[in-house]
Parts: C-alpha cells; structure tokens; sequence
C-alpha cells in the first residue's frame, strides 16, 4: 500500500503529535506531504506551524483562515436546531471537523494527492468524524490514520521518536501533560490526565475561556441579540459578521463564567470520556434562539423540532454531518426559521445566561388571548368544556374498562 502514495494532505497543527506524524509519513510512505493548518479561531499562532513544516523540508505549505466559514456554514446551521448531545453538550469540537475534514479532500483534489492523513487516535471520535467526511465528498480517497498504524503506543515511545529525528520538543511535553486541549471559536475541550477520573472535580487551571463564576462580576450584564431568519446578526445594536459575533459573545460570557460544562459522555466507538468544555458565546446563542423562537414558532413546528433535535445532534457528534439524512433534517430545520426574526435580551450573571425579554414583528403571541382582563378577540371560556370531554373521552373509556375488570 506505501507504495500506491505518492502524496498526501496532513492535517498539521504544528504540535508534537502531527510532528511526529509528518516525519513518520516521509519515512513510512516515502511520498510528498502537504501540511494543511486550519485556524478556526483556536487563539494560538499558527506561524510556528509553518516554520516547523519548512524544517522537515515541506514545500507546499496551507495555512487558512476558516473562521467565518465555520460560524457561518457549520455553528449557526446547527444552533438553527437548537443542538445539543446527551442534553448538555453543545458539539464544538463535533462541529469542527467536517470543516476540516473537507478543505483535506478539497486540497488533495487541487494538489492531485492520492490521500490525506489526521492525528485522531484509534480510540476517539474524530477518526470517526474525518474519514466518514472524506467517504461522503470523495470515496476514491485513502486515509491514512498513524495512530491505527504505527507501533508507538506510549508518550515515552512518541518522546523518543522526537529526539531521534530531531524533532523539537515544548518543555512541559517532557512530563505528563496535566490534561490535552482542543479549542476552537465556538469552544474549548479539556481532557485526560487531571480529569480521566470523574470522581475527582476538575482543578482550577483547567479552565481556559471563562472565569469562576463564583469571582465573575457581581453586577448582571444585559445584552441584545438581533436575530433574522434564525441566525444572529447584532449584539447590542451593532452588526457584526458570524465569527465577529461569536467573538463578541466568548468574550461576554467568558467574563460572567457562562458556559462551563463537566461532562461524561458516551463516545461513539463505544466508551465513556470526561471532558471540561467551555462554551461561553454557543451558551447564550442557545438560550436566546430559544427564547426567540417561543414566540415565532408554532407549537408544533417547536414541538417537532425539539423531538428531531436529539437524532439531529446524534448526526452531528457521531460524524454523518456530510450525510442525506442530515441533509433532510437541515431542510426542515431551515424551513422552521423563515419567521424566526426579532431581538433578544438576554441577563449574564454569575455562571448563567437568562432571557428576560423578547420581541419580533412575526411574534405569534396575542395579548388579546392571554390577559386576564377582556381582550378585543373573542375567546368563549364555554368552547374549553367542549374541548376537555372530547380529551378525556378516552381516558373515560379506559378507566371504566380497568374498574370493570377489577370488580371481576
């Protein structure tokens, strides 16, 4: 098989991992490797991955700026859906790599490469995630995953390596690091180490984007959100682009400790992980969409969409975004948001992020019909009696059935 490579698309951050990775590529396969760097708003600086790819002799170099493309295509379509996994998680790092995954494919195809290769290890999600995308957009693609192939089982291993062939090592990889980090605009993801035991709270450090709730301001913040067709487009009045809007709102509830998440999930390969997730601007964006569509929404297009959201999330977590089923329920979702326009205002405070206020010129909330006081449209409080024993006709029927059978 080494032989049928001639080139391939690495997906490379310039760490040790994919490093060690570039470097086995070239011994293993003997072929030309093109380093793709995608910056998705992870707050490193991704020129230190091109100075590393220079020195193993790397002349085809990508370094791209995705972040509106990965707010704009991938987050908001489906924070449109209200998604989350096992209730709780809000898939940032799920999210983030059919994006990736995507462009690897797009630059094979535009290089002629014969295949791409990512650093997920053979027990995560994310193999799973890139090679089910590279499947659905080009199925004549090889992919090449180290981590299922090589004879490097242990960090000591991976270190010795590095030194072999003068691959830099960072300081503090020399140890065991405390926990590994994934981040991107929408989120970050710790794990490992520190945290492997769920029993144990996470330490302090851990945290990444948000501070302590119980140290955030003690003063409330209240903020607008402007929403159009389901997506936000303002904060406080301002326009702002997706990934500006997302800054905006990391940086709001990253301040109030919105969005912290300690999580045991079920994986898709089949075991259970623990993660720290920090997604302070996805956390108020969930709360205000839902606050906007409680009064744009019909209750059964709400209703219905709330049944659909958990298969949706499922989709997503367990990679099938580039999928025909995820794409009929990206359709409906859609449709769901044609009248979902208005402004949202939403209270930061200690952890949490509440609406306390909602507008929209398709608002399908009458006051006429709610208040207590006689409104100008007729409701007939008799038309409820009517509209009970039709209900409770069938409860009737099978309550007399079971005392029947139980006086036998």
């Amino acid at each position: 098989m080494a032989k049928d490579i001639k080139k391939v698309v690495l997906a490379y951050s310039g760490g040790l991992d994919t490093s060690i990775i570039l470097k086995w590529l070239q011994e293993t396969y003997d072929c030309e490797v093109v380093t793709f760097t995608a910056d998705l708003g992870q707050g490193e600086e991704l020129e230190p991955a091109r100075k590393k790819a220079e020195m193993f002799g790397i002349k085809d170099i990508r370094i791209e700026d995705l972040r509106e493309e990965f707010v704009r295509d991938f987050v908001f379509p489906m924070f449109r859906a209200n998604t989350v996994y096992e209730g709780q998680y809000l898939l940032g790092t799920s999210i983030a790599r059919p994006l990736i995954a995507k462009r690897l494919v797009e630059i094979a195809q535009e290089t002629g490469a014969d295949a791409i290769s990512h650093g997920a290890t053979g027990k995560g999600n994310d193999q799973v995630r890139f090679e089910l995308t590279a499947n659905a957009l080009d199925p004549s693609i090889k992919v090449i995953a180290p981590w299922r192939e090589w004879d490097l089982r242990s960090r000591t291993q991976l270190l010795e390596y590095a030194e072999r062939n003068q691959i830099p090592i960072a300081k503090d990889k020399r140890g065991e690091a405390p926990f590994s980090v994934d981040a991107n605009l929408l989120h970050t993801s710790s794990e490992g180490m520190v945290l492997e035991d769920p029993a144990v709270p996470a330490p302090d450090y851990v945290a990444q984007r948000t501070v302590d709730p119980e140290k955030a301001p003690d003063q409330p913040e209240i903020i607008t959100i402007g929403y159009e067709k389901g997506d936000p487009v303002s904060v406080n009045g301002v326009r702002l682009s997706p990934a500006e809007l997302l800054t905006k709102l990391n940086e709001l509830g990253g301040k109030h400790g919105v969005g912290r998440l300690d999580l045991v999930e079920n994986r898709f390969v089949g075991m259970k992980s623990r993660g720290l997730y920090e997604t302070p601007g996805g956390a108020i964006m969930l709360v205000a969409h839902r606050g906007i569509e409680s009064i744009t929404l019909d209750r059964g297009e709400a209703h219905l969409k709330d049944e659909l959201m958990p298969k949706y999330a499922e989709l997503i977590y367990n990679g099938f975004w580039f999928s025909p089923e995820r794409d009929m329920l990206q359709a409906l979702i859609d449709k769901s948001q044609t009248y979902v326009t208005g402004e949202v205002t939403v209270k930061l405070y200690k952890g949490s992020a509440s609406v306390i206020a909602r507008t929209s010129p398709h608002s399908l909330y009458s006051m006429d019909l709610v208040t207590f006081e006689e409104g100008a449209v007729a409701y007939d409080h008799k038309d409820a009696e009517g509209f009970i024993r039709l209900n409770g006709l069938r409860l009737k029927t099978w309550a007399a059935r079971n005392h029947k059978a139980r006086s036998r």
